[in-house]
């Protein structure tokens, strides 16, 4: 069975992190898109990178500590040039890819056309390819820096970084993040702009939930209402709640709220996440489980409203982010 282009999406944008900027991963789903369409089956295998995650990369085959920490690892073949600080990955500029086989469970690594032809897509969207470097050639690697160098990252400048593709019939400008992308939350959502996540969201409610959204990008009263209607389609089905299916939000959709905590998975993480990132706060891959990078979006949420800053979703939460 051929790999569906859904995997090869879902994939990637758990290995980019929720560090990277949302041009680059919005540019890197494209690339997939495309790719796919012409019968080239690609997988991005690295995103954000940590500083610590930099440090066990560059000690690979060397004598190398970090901030006291011994990151050494003779066993293992070298695999960078680049020391924590030095690569465009840690500042969230970068991705690395490779292919994989017709039904995706092998992955291939040799440079041949269908690699080239990956890396001119790439390109045409904006990236600059390692393979095209004059020393080191590193393939896999994709970066688009607007021209900054790493002094520049490292000072605390950032690119101004647009999309080079069209969704629907807007060209996108997703912006950039001034600072340097925190490993948790990544920056909010663009108002207006055919926001590729909103489009996401919409997709979902519009598959799972048969709310026949327009998907534009744009948040709005009825992507809003159309959430309420998915918690309360859940709360029915997980609960038994018995709730009109009318996506208001009032005291009887507030009353049988369940708590949602670090843990849980699911449909209503899901629409927690979504609804997070609608109000601004970034839970990072809406990937339906409730991790670290979720648990910090809420906490940030719920301090910017004044309500207890517990980590959990519950009555007060849901309140917050779907009343009026």
């Amino acid at each position: 069975m051929k790999v569906t282009l859904q995997t090869l999406l879902d994939r990637s944008v758990k290995k980019m992190g929720v560090g990277i900027n949302s041009v680059v991963k919005a540019s890197a789903l494209e690339m997939i898109k495309r790719a796919y369409n012409e019968g080239i089956y690609v997988q991005i295998s690295s995103g954000y990178r940590s500083m610590e995650e930099q440090a066990a990369l560059y000690g690979q085959s060397r004598l190398y500590s970090y901030k006291g920490k011994n990151y050494s690892n003779l066993a293992k073949p070298k695999v960078t040039q680049a020391k924590p600080g030095q690569s465009i990955h840690n500042y969230g500029y970068a991705i690395d890819y490779f292919l994989v086989s017709d039904d995706g469970k092998t992955a291939l690594w040799t440079v041949n056309a269908k690699w080239r032809r990956v890396a001119d897509i790439g390109k045409e969207l904006g990236f600059k390819w390692g393979g095209d470097w004059t020393g080191f050639k590193d393939y896999p690697h994709l970066e688009m820096t607007g021209g900054l160098s790493f002094a520049q990252l490292q000072a605390g400048k950032r690119p101004n970084l647009t999309l080079k593709f069209k969704t629907g019939t807007e060209v996108v400008d997703a912006g950039s993040p001034k600072k340097e992308v925190a490993p948790e939350v990544s920056k909010k959502p663009s108002k207006g702009k055919g926001d590729i996540t909103v489009i996401s969201i919409q997709k979902t409610l519009n598959s799972r939930y048969r709310c026949n959204l327009i998907e534009d990008g744009i948040p709005g009263p009825k992507t809003k209402s159309a959430l309420i209607k998915a918690l309360q389609t859940e709360l029915n089905k997980q609960f038994n709640k018995k709730l009109v299916v009318d996506g208001k939000w009032g005291p009887k959709t507030k009353a049988p709220i369940v708590t949602v905590q670090k843990g849980a998975k699911g449909n209503l993480t899901w629409i927690l996440q979504a609804a997070l990132y609608l109000a601004g706060f970034n839970p990072g891959s809406l990937d339906s489980i409730f991790g670290k990078a979720t648990e910090s979006a809420l906490e940030k949420f719920q301090k910017a409203k004044k309500i207890t800053a517990d980590k959990k979703a519950g009555k007060a939460s849901f309140a917050e982010l779907f009343a009026a």
